[in-house]
């Protein structure tokens, strides 16, 4: 039971001292500082015996009873200045700006603040204006408008240092001071700046015509090189448009091109072929009749030489005998003359054998064309034929050598009748080109297997007299 009750005792007299604890400590927030007085205290930088004690930022025990507390906000504040003043030129003008000021953090500051402010610090910011305004008015009137003008910060400068001593004793200090405005109900401002107001429009006009200039010929050159691009580009297109038509032309002909090449291919070949064909043919006919006709003729005529030469050489001999055994003169004269004789007579035989083997030569190559002719008539007649063509031509024209004006009708089928009734007219050609085949083969067969060629229709035959006839060829009459 005992135990309890000093338990209990212990208990109340904590819970008493507790809450003397909290009745007597005092904590200052960061933003205040708690003024304590009732009793001296010595703090460094501070007079002796002020009375009062200055808590910053802790916390401290006060005796309840003994001691009171109270607080200084350490907090900014802000005053709105709205000054009149008069500049040294005597033009009124409107000062606008604003203060920001606070209590000094050291003692000093806030022992003056609390001696002046403590109980009256929402007068703080009127005092504060009341200061300004006293400075500003003193400053400003010995500025001129145009100082103010350009050098706002000499006004702000001058106007803190001024009052910078007696914040001070109020143990203030400013932040910041900014001056907003100037007003000028005389408009001297305004007509001050109205010449530079004109040189700078003078200088914009200037400018934006400057710059119209520009961008104008920027927009002709612009435009021109569009202009030009246009162009190139429509040359460009041009270009391709005639590479793509030519291709497209040489894609359409190249068919047709590739036909007709193939076909002018074809037709060389052909052509090369018959040329081969041709020549070949012309060397089968050298091999075959020409080389073995002139080799027999070589060898006919090698012979007769040979036996000419031969018997000469003989009567030479016989004559040189007759000659040496000849005892006179005119024996020998008349030798001579025999043997002489005799050469001559030799000599005449052997002329005329080398005409007879002449003669069988030729026959030979007769004989030799003429089977030539039976083994390819058509080749042999093309090649004589080609080679006469000419003399036929002309013998057959020979029939309209005398015809003055001639009519010809009915087109193409009067022109085909009309060579037709020509060459039975005159057989003047086939005349001639019986006559070429008669002279190359002589006493054979026709080309055609039938009798020998007889002569041309008007070989011998003397030419018709000159006459002057008109022809007509149609349909009704002739």
């Amino acid at each position: 039971m005992g135990i309890a009750i000093l338990a209990g005792g212990a208990i109340g007299a904590v819970v008493v001292l507790i809450a003397l604890f909290k009745l007597m400590w005092r904590v200052a927030e960061p933003n205040e500082a708690l003024i304590i007085s009732g009793s001296n205290h010595k703090m460094e930088g501070l007079g002796e015996g002020m009375g009062f004690r200055i808590v910053t930022g802790r916390g401290t025990l006060v005796l309840p009873g003994v001691q009171a507390v109270r607080k200084l906000s350490l907090d900014l504040n802000e005053t709105q200045l709205q000054v009149e003043c008069v500049t040294h030129q005597g033009i009124p003008l409107k000062v606008r700006g604003v203060v920001i000021f606070k209590v000094g953090d050291d003692f000093v500051s806030i022992a003056n603040a609390a001696r002046r402010f403590l109980d009256q610090q929402k007068l703080m910011s009127e005092r504060v204006h009341i200061v300004f305004a006293g400075h500003l008015r003193a400053i400003v009137g010995g500025l001129t408008v145009e100082d103010m003008i350009r050098d706002r910060e000499k006004l702000t400068g001058q106007a803190r240092s001024a009052c910078g001593t007696e914040m001070e004793k109020l143990g203030l200090i400013v932040d910041s001071l900014q001056i907003h405005e100037i007003e000028d109900p005389t408009g001297y401002i305004k007509n001050l700046a109205a010449p530079h107001a004109a040189a700078v429009q003078r200088d914009a006009r200037i400018a934006q015509a400057e710059a119209n200039r520009r961008a104008t010929e920027a927009e002709q050159q612009a435009a021109a090189r569009m202009s030009e691009a246009t162009r190139d580009s429509e040359i460009l297109q041009a270009g391709y448009q005639a590479e793509r038509d030519q291709a497209s032309a040489k894609a359409r002909q190249a068919g047709p091109l590739a036909e007709a090449g193939a076909r002018q291919e074809v037709v060389v070949q052909e052509t090369r072929v018959a040329e081969l064909e041709a020549h070949r043919k012309e060397q089968q006919l050298q091999a075959e009749v020409r080389k073995p006709a002139d080799a027999k003729a070589y060898e006919t005529r090698t012979r007769a030489d040979a036996e000419r030469d031969a018997r000469i050489s003989a009567a030479q001999a016989e004559a040189k005998e007759t000659e040496l055994a000849s005892a006179a003169r005119a024996t020998a004269t008349r030798l001579t003359g025999e043997a002489e004789a005799a050469a001559q007579q030799a000599k005449g035989l052997a002329i005329a054998e080398a005409t007879r083997a002449k003669g069988l030569a030729e026959a030979e190559a007769i004989k030799a064309r003429a089977a030539a002719l039976a083994e390819n008539q058509e080749a042999v007649v093309a090649q004589q034929l080609a080679e006469r063509w000419p003399e036929i031509v002309e013998a057959g024209a020979s029939a309209f050598g005398n015809v003055d004006q001639m009519v010809l009708l009915n087109g193409a089928d009067g022109m085909a009748e009309m060579f037709a009734k020509a060459l039975t007219m005159g057989g003047t050609g086939l005349g001639l080109a019986r006559q070429l085949l008669s002279t190359m083969n002589p006493g054979a067969a026709g080309p055609l297997g039938g009798p020998p060629a007889g002569p041309p229709a008007v070989s011998g035959a003397a030419p018709p007299a000159p006459r002057t006839e008109k022809i007509t060829i149609g349909d009704d009459e002739e």
